[in-house]
């Protein structure tokens, strides 16, 4: 039923200790969005979960295999894209994948590969060097890499970084994809758009794991209320906003303020005193998750400090 089921993940590295009893269940065939700000786990969580590290305690199986005993067993059913791209540059695509097919040791190699190249549109590319293509191309051959070996598990981390709206969403179409044919997916990022993608997220915050849901349910279990406030010259109302009490956050989203707060009453005095002002209207709004996202951050304290 799970395609990973750990429990109390920990790892530390001298003294800092990166992965805080972290636990995490996720089924076959979902695509799960692990959140977090940037050094709080997420890139050492997925490479325990694939094999890559040994856990310093936890406990769990990924795909059906211990993760402290079969390590190399999870290594064969996962794929692994990583931040950074990791293939040569100085090799065409399709040179790059025939490479990537013989470490598989994969039969019927050729056909496999032809098949990959258009299964992801890379067919008329295939002669073209991977150090000449843009970022989108790039992340389109990486992807095709880490899962022409059919992966039951694909671990991404932040696949998209740097990569254009079109190619992002051709990016998600395809995992979409992917998933529906029942491979599970777990994939790390900072845009909320592709947080919403998912089926679940699972929110980290400097090794401990803070949230998981729903986007609904995390953004409702958050107890965070939001009001916009419309109209011209905001920058004033901002500072003064900022100053009350009761007031968490105020963000600026075009001609308007997302002004958000845990506490309802207080929140709605400090927006009282802008009463009477030309031009300003105020009215309720729904909190995003990247409101949640921000007050999960603030309130959290780096473990590597």
């Amino acid at each position: 039923m799970y395609a990973i089921d750990v429990t109390g993940l920990t790892k530390r590295f001298g003294d800092k200790t990166v992965v805080d009893n972290v636990s995490m269940e996720v089924k076959t065939g979902e695509i799960i969005g692990f959140l977090g700000p940037n050094g709080s786990g997420k890139t050492t969580s997925i490479r325990m979960m694939c094999g890559l590290l040994r856990p310093d305690a936890g406990r769990g199986s990924v795909l059906g295999f211990d993760l402290e005993k079969s390590q190399l067993s999870i290594k064969k059913e996962v794929g692994y894209m990583t931040q950074k791209f990791s293939f040569y540059e100085d090799l065409t695509i399709e040179e790059n994948l025939n490479f990537v097919a013989k470490l598989y040791r994969l039969k019927a190699a050729k056909d496999q590969v032809r098949s990959t190249l258009d299964q992801l549109g890379l067919t008329t590319r295939r002669h073209q060097l991977a150090g000449s293509l843009s970022g989108g191309w790039k992340q389109r051959l990486a992807l095709a890499a880490c899962t022409m070996h059919r992966p039951k598990l694909l671990l991404l981390d932040e696949p998209t970084a740097g990569v254009d709206p079109k190619a992002r969403r051709d990016f998600w179409d395809e995992i979409h994809h992917l998933a529906a044919e029942g491979m599970t997916v777990l994939v790390s990022t900072h845009y909320m758009d592709e947080a919403e993608r998912c089926h679940r997220i699972s929110y980290i915050s400097y090794g401990k794991m803070i949230a998981e849901g729903t986007i609904e349910s995390v953004i409702a279990n958050s107890g965070l209320v939001t009001y916009l406030v419309h109209g011209e010259k905001l920058e004033g109302v901002s500072a003064l906003l900022l100053a009350e009490d009761g007031v968490e956050q105020v963000a600026p989203f075009g001609a308007s303020l997302h002004v958000v707060g845990t506490e309802r009453p207080a929140l709605e005095r400090a927006l009282g005193k802008l009463e009477g002002r030309s031009g300003i209207t105020v009215k309720p709004g729904e909190t995003s998750l990247e409101d949640v996202f921000i007050k999960f951050m603030s309130d959290s304290k780096d473990n590597m400090s």
